[in-house]
């Protein structure tokens, strides 16, 4: 239950289901305000949440890569969220980012016979590109190696995705209970959230925080954010959420653990909202079985799969 003592009284969790309005950042930085909780700064204990892409198109159900289940998981996270705000130092929301001509998008590839471009939620496998079943039409060097080294150094094949969160377009922005509920809590503690734009590297998919999947050398910002990852890691605790399960949150999380493998006390810090969370749904692929697999892992190297339901300890 939420701590009605904290929350502010406009906070309501089915705002999560009421689809696109004004976030009232007015009204819910002056509750902030008046929440009385002491500054971020001066907490003997440091705990910082990572929120990703929890963006229109990934939870409104009018997204263009709509993600169901996402409106529920955002109605636990903030009911988790206002219950433990006062001990809450510093939250990090990512907001994935795209332009018309991505590598990830159908714009980028066609069939050379046909001249069409592939549907949304198409792989393109070293085979199609070593088979001209898929040509790109842009950077034809790159492309064909990115597509080799994405299999080579990551295990994966290349995903055609829906146009999704498009700079500029209301796809992009943040659900506005996730907007005030930052708010809120930026008054209440005295702190500034950190926001991270990242997907905005044409020749990579960028889906986890820290870094691109495949660096891309013409691009410094898709190399691994070293910088930001020993900022969150610097916290007593992190939490993570936000969306995709199956897709950025995972790699948000394969990133935390594999940058920082060799230090079992770190990984100790991290804490995944396991509730908080859901996986992208593919007519042939089983995503969440994949991302489940993957988290099973990652629990026995030390990082706790945690329910919004718990006590924070």
């Amino acid at each position: 239950m939420v701590n009605r003592s904290a929350a502010p009284a406009l906070f309501d969790a089915q705002d999560a289901f009421k689809g696109p309005y004004a976030p009232r950042i007015q009204a819910f930085t002056e509750a902030g305000q008046q929440a009385g909780f002491t500054e971020a700064r001066g907490d003997a204990e440091k705990i910082a949440v990572i929120l990703v892409d929890y963006q229109h198109d990934f939870v409104d159900p009018t997204g263009t890569l709509y993600v169901p289940g996402s409106q529920q998981d955002v109605a636990r996270f903030l009911t988790w969220f206002y219950a433990n705000a006062h001990k809450i130092s510093a939250i990090y929301a990512s907001l994935d980012t795209h332009l018309p001509f991505q590598i990830f998008y159908s714009s980028w590839w066609k069939n050379p016979q046909t001249g069409e471009h592939p549907q949304p939620y198409t792989t393109i496998t070293v085979d199609d590109v070593t088979n001209m079943k898929w040509v790109p039409v842009f950077q034809p060097d790159w492309s064909v190696r990115y597509v080799h080294q994405l299999q080579q150094q990551a295990r994966k094949d290349l995903m055609v995705w829906p146009y999704h969160t498009m700079e500029g377009t209301l796809g992009h922005m943040l659900v506005a209970p996730i907007s005030e509920a930052i708010a809120w809590h930026s008054a209440a503690r005295n702190t500034q959230p950190t926001y991270v734009v990242k997907g905005r590297t044409i020749r990579t998919e960028f889906y986890g925080i820290f870094g691109a999947e495949i660096p891309d050398p013409e691009d410094l910002e898709s190399g691994l954010n070293v910088t930001l990852l020993n900022a969150v890691m610097k916290h007593d605790r992190v939490y993570v959420a936000g969306e995709a399960k199956s897709h950025c949150v995972l790699e948000t999380e394969r990133q935390l653990v594999g940058h920082f493998s060799n230090q079992p006390e770190l990984l100790n810090r991290l804490h995944f909202l396991s509730d908080c969370t859901s996986s992208v749904q593919h007519p042939a692929i089983d995503f969440d079985a994949l991302a489940e697999g993957e988290l099973a892992i990652m629990k026995q190297q030390g990082v706790h799969i945690v329910s919004s339901t718990e006590p924070m300890r």
